[in-house]
């Protein structure tokens, strides 16, 4: 992490400069930069309909996890964590063009975690989690996503499966603790 932050205090967010450093300093330092690229520079330059997955994997990095779809398109996921609040999903159709890049921690998507959804179809809208935890006693299991409620305000959105059947439960709210600890 030290050529990153060596980087970051030379050239700030000048992503041309980075680029060039980057260039020099070989695919790792490239993947360590995306992992921590601010938000507004990690599709820059992709355009729907216009740019390809190859495209887009070079300027945004390698996905966390990539769906592939039964019409042979397949949907990219990139998630900001863990102290980030957002993940991207992006959908690259059956001839290989970025078709959709969205921001998938919205109240709409909350809105529609329903009881009796799997882990799998969750993850598939929402993403990777913030955090998971168990809760023995409860038999149940609570992923966690941080995530902007507000401009100013983080909360997490909380999907409580059943440890034995995989299912929601029910979905909850709860402050960020940063926010509720002073930090």
């Amino acid at each position: 992490m030290g050529l990153i932050s060596s980087l970051l205090a030379l050239f700030g967010c000048d992503q041309q400069k980075v680029d060039q450093a980057m260039k020099q300093a070989g695919d790792k330092a490239r993947a360590a930069w995306n992992t921590i690229k601010p938000d507004s520079q990690l599709f820059q330059g992709i355009q729907p309909g216009v740019s390809t997955e190859a495209e887009l994997r070079e300027q945004a990095g390698r996905p966390d996890i990539v769906w592939e779809e039964e019409d042979g398109s397949r949907r990219l996921e990139y998630p900001r964590g863990p102290e980030g609040a957002t993940t991207w999903m992006v959908s690259v159709g059956a001839d290989g063009k970025v078709a959709k890049i969205e921001q998938v921690l919205t109240a709409e998507n909350f809105a529609r975690v329903r009881p009796g959804m799997s882990r799998d179809a969750v993850r598939r809208l929402l993403g990777k989690p913030t955090k998971v935890e168990a809760f023995a006693l409860k038999k149940e299991e609570v992923w966690g996503y941080r995530w902007w409620e507000q401009p100013q305000e983080k909360a997490f959105f909380n999907v409580h499966f059943d440890q034995g059947s995989g299912m929601v439960t029910t979905t909850s709210r709860s402050d960020d603790p940063a926010r509720v600890q002073g930090g």
